[in-house]
């Protein structure tokens, strides 16, 4: 078996923001934070004022539809929307929700319900009526902004809370109004500015609270892990709705003054390529799902002029030292894999671009931040050993709380000084950290997370279905595809008609990439004797050797 020494990769000469990576580890320490600051100001509004009002903030692309907005456009844009939120009563630490296409008036809403103290909740473009119930109710929130074709998935008169609904062609056609007012709210560090629902393996989707005082981290991790420099063009390829699209769309890139790429319409490599040659990305930030998409696609890049790239990173589910490869050799540039989670506001541990790369390690701790590999009691593993990734508390970009669920959000630091991730892994000697497994039963699809639990409670709601078991079975190209075990009401009979009538109603209603792609019907599922709860894991278990069997013969 080949060593990870022997697998390192060197990085590129090059002029790194940061260079030194043990020097800077050893010295670091968090920036004190203003007692009143407002990271959406900081996000746009401090360039205008910095005299950078005409460097441009934003190319969108859609098809053949090309708009690009100067960084004083985009502030002028956020003041327009900050107007007429606060004219329809919205007030400082009220959650307004944005369920908009990947477009510009969807960043450009989440920084005006946050520049005027609210907190903001980003929705993905395809969730479904469950869905978007489900999160508004959670934390009661009053007011959404949409477009009217979206708003036939928003079941409004399941949502008591909901008083308003904006549609973004109205906003937008309303005429702008330099009132020369100033709609910056100033807040304090630990007051809540961006919600986001991730799945658990149990229960209800978990609103994850961050404050404003993520600001120092996601503006150094924008500045030494994307390495964004005056003259890069950044893409993110994630939409708001998650995380990553978020702070590595929205936050890092524009505290960093980044000329940002958002990209409208589904995947498709040819577009890709044509986008990142056309508008000379430097830096580009997507999933693994992505780039093994695209190396599917064999030589289709060669088409295409992408010399332009230096930097790539790679986040939302391990990355596959085969990528690593195929982008080293076929664009001359490595893959840079990272990790963090929603509940820690900012990149955790990294692969820098100014320092060497071990292919299958998710990189080492980034400055500021203490890893620990923990036993089931707490302590300390010995390099190597797998245990519980762990961080030490606090950190800046470390979540203000769970929505309305104060056990959930203690459950993450049952040890003292830790906050525990869920994840395994292990640690070698240079300090790289190698993810081994999930501690528990999430799914990592296409660089999506999906609670098994929410998929379940959707399928049993379908009329044919008794019980239903969930599981992420391995799957080469999407890391890990949904795959559900149903067992049938008396009545009904197996058929290839009703598996996909099944799977559309989760699609349907919950959201496209929480259908299952694969529906195995059984007699019973298995269950814990005592409590009669289903054993995802058992039913993982018996899926991985058939996967073995197979590949075996």
């Amino acid at each position: 078996m080949t060593s990870n020494t022997e697998r390192m990769i060197e990085p590129l000469a090059g002029t790194y923001n940061l260079s030194d990576y043990e020097e800077v580890r050893n010295n670091f320490t968090w920036d004190n934070i203003d007692s009143k600051l407002n990271i959406a100001y900081e996000t746009i509004d401090r360039h205008v004022d910095d005299g950078y009002g005409k460097k441009t903030a934003l190319h969108y692309v859609n098809g053949d539809e090309r708009i690009s907005y100067t960084f004083q456009e985009v502030k002028e844009k956020t003041d327009h929307y900050a107007r007429i939120l606060k004219r329809n009563g919205v007030k400082k630490s009220d959650r307004v929700f944005v369920f908009l296409p990947k477009t510009p008036e969807c960043y450009i809403a989440i920084l005006a319900v946050i520049k005027i103290g609210a907190i903001a909740g980003p929705l993905f473009e395809a969730f479904m009526e469950d869905a978007v119930r489900d999160r508004i109710n959670d934390c009661e929130g009053t007011l959404l902004i949409t477009d009217k074709d979206m708003a036939k998935r928003v079941p409004r008169g399941d949502i008591p809370s909901l008083k308003t609904i904006l549609y973004a062609e109205d906003i937008e056609a309303e005429p702008y109004l330099n009132t020369g007012e100033d709609y910056v709210e100033w807040m304090d560090k630990e007051d809540g500015m961006l919600i986001h629902y991730t799945s658990g393996s149990t229960g209800k989707p978990k609103g994850v609270l961050l404050a404003h005082k993520v600001l120092p981290h996601q503006y150094h991790s924008g500045k030494w892990v994307l390495d964004i420099k005056d003259d890069d063009i950044y893409w993110c390829t994630s939409h708001p709705g998650w995380v990553t699209g978020s702070v590595y769309g929205i936050f890092a890139p524009w505290l960093n003054r980044a000329t940002i790429v958002i990209q409208g319409g589904r995947f498709k490599a040819e577009e890709w390529y044509k986008l990142i040659a056309e508008l000379k990305v430097t830096i580009w930030y997507s999933a693994p799902t992505a780039f093994r998409m695209l190396l599917s696609q064999g030589d289709i890049l060669k088409n295409y002029d992408l010399s332009s790239l230096r930097h790539i990173l790679s986040v939302g589910e391990p990355l596959n030292p085969e990528v690593i490869y195929w982008a080293w050799q076929e664009l001359g540039v490595r893959i840079h894999d990272t990790w963090w989670m929603t509940e820690t506001g900012a990149h955790l541990v990294v692969n820098l671009p100014g320092e060497k790369i071990k292919p299958g390690s998710m990189g080492r701790p980034f400055p500021g931040i203490e890893i620990g590999i923990l036993d089931e009691a707490g302590k300390i593993v010995p390099r190597g050993e797998t245990g519980q990734l762990a961080v030490k508390t606090p950190w800046p970009g470390m979540m203000k709380d769970i929505w309305g669920n104060k056990d959930k959000f203690n459950s993450y630091f049952k040890y003292e000084g830790w906050y525990i991730s869920g994840d395994l892994a292990y640690q070698d000697a240079e300090d790289f950290i190698f993810f081994q497994s999930r501690d528990d039963d999430m799914i990592n699809s296409a660089g999506e997370r999906i609670g098994p639990f929410e998929v379940e409670s959707k399928l049993i709601e379908h009329e044919a279905i008794q019980e239903a078991g969930v599981i992420g079975k391995p799957d080469k190209l999407r890391g890990e595809i949904v795959k559900a075990f149903i067992v049938l009401r008396n009545g009904y009979k197996e058929s290839p008609k009703l598996l996909e009538e099944i799977r559309v109603f989760v699609r349907n209603n919950l959201a496209a990439h929480a259908a299952p792609k694969e529906i195995e019907v059984m007699q019973e599922l298995p269950k814990t004797t005592i409590s009669g709860k289903i054993l995802r894991r058992e039913l993982k278990k018996t899926e991985i050797e058939k996967i073995n069997a197979v590949n075996s013969i």
